[in-house]
């Protein structure tokens, strides 16, 4: 029996998890649960919510996500995480 133990994306393809999906889902939750986060916060949680270096390139797309999510009030902070996150 194959257990799902790291997220990564191979693990989560085979369950049929796509990237762009997962990220946008989470993204979602964290600004539900704690809008308004600084970009290092959100870098931290990002990191911690996918720690799998196969996910890393998925950071700028969880901070737009994370955006889009949120209050439309502070645009530059997702320009300053991607810039961070490069």
């Amino acid at each position: 029996m194959d257990h799902f133990t790291e997220p990564n994306p191979e693990s989560c393809s085979r369950i049929g998890l796509d990237c762009g999906s997962c990220i946008q889902r989470s993204a979602a939750s964290v600004a539900q649960i704690c809008g308004g986060m600084e970009p290092p916060a959100l870098q931290q949680v990002f990191f911690q919510l996918y720690s799998a270096p196969g996910c890393f390139p998925m950071a700028q797309a969880f901070a737009v996500a994370y955006q889009e999510s949120s209050s439309t009030s502070h645009p530059q902070r997702t320009l300053a995480f991607a810039t961070a996150a490069a």
